[in-house]
């Protein structure tokens, strides 16, 4: 009995020892953390211009309408395909089109209108300048929405190296704050994204041509190497956890 005894409370003795070392391993394991945010900002080179190239019938008969309009939009295709261009389409539309007759005060039916658009661009922009003059005052032939953008090609990497420098913004701002008992960040933690935006700002010395453009030689399209695009913008926030030392 006394041996029983003995034995329980050394079993007992041993577990206030495992509980008091636990205790003491789980309060140095206790990591003191700081959250904080971190920003970048910087810019990217457009590398691309583009233009939207608009083919536009009305007819009558609805099949001839689209059979009109898909083959000049097949005749452009065919030659954006000689030259080193990239093309989407991003409009196919067949609608009959009405128009409001003041005379009689009823809408009257001009017939079935057909649009298809391509989305044209270049990374050099006198290619589109060519194709600005080449298509002057061709019937139904349109141009929309000349503009100029980064690639993803070039964004990728200029974002990627922004998103360090933010991680590095909030580490600084980190330090600061927790400099003053003689501290600094350690290890990072964790981060996430809070925001990352693009601002593709307008091209410059130049506007979006939504009427047909001229038809003679004279009065043929020309920018004279004025379609310079300012940098796309790109701003990146994130928040960030870093370890207390």
């Amino acid at each position: 009995m006394k041996k029983t005894i003995i034995w329980i409370a050394s079993v007992i003795g041993m577990g206030a020892v495992m509980a008091l070392a636990y205790n003491t391993l789980t309060k140095t394991k206790e990591i003191r953390t700081i959250n904080v945010s971190g920003e970048c900002l910087t810019s990217a080179p457009k590398d691309r211009t583009a233009i939207t190239l608009r083919v536009t019938t009305l007819d009558k008969n609805a099949a001839l309408s689209m059979k009109m309009a898909t083959e000049k939009m097949a005749a452009i295709t065919d030659y954006l395909k000689t030259i080193d261009v990239k093309m989407q389409t991003t409009e196919f539309n067949s609608y009959e089109k009405t128009e409001w007759d003041h005379a009689s005060q009823k809408s009257v039916n001009l017939g079935i209108e057909t649009r298809i658009a391509i989305e044209v661009s270049a990374k050099d922009p006198s290619i589109i300048e060519s194709l600005l003059n080449k298509y002057a005052g061709q019937d139904d032939i349109y141009t929309e929405n000349l503009r100029m953008f980064t690639s993803a090609e070039t964004l990728k990497p200029a974002l990627e190296k922004c998103l360090g420098i933010a991680v590095e913004d909030a580490r600084t701002r980190a330090n600061a704050l927790v400099s003053t008992n003689g501290l600094k960040a350690g290890k990072l933690l964790s981060v996430s994204y809070d925001n990352v935006s693009y601002n593709e700002r307008p091209y410059a010395n130049y506007r979006v041509m939504g009427a047909k453009m001229a038809s003679t030689a004279e009065e043929s399209f020309d920018t004279g190497g004025t379609i310079v695009g300012k940098d796309t913008e790109i701003t990146v926030n994130v928040s960030a956890t870093f370890e207390i030392k």
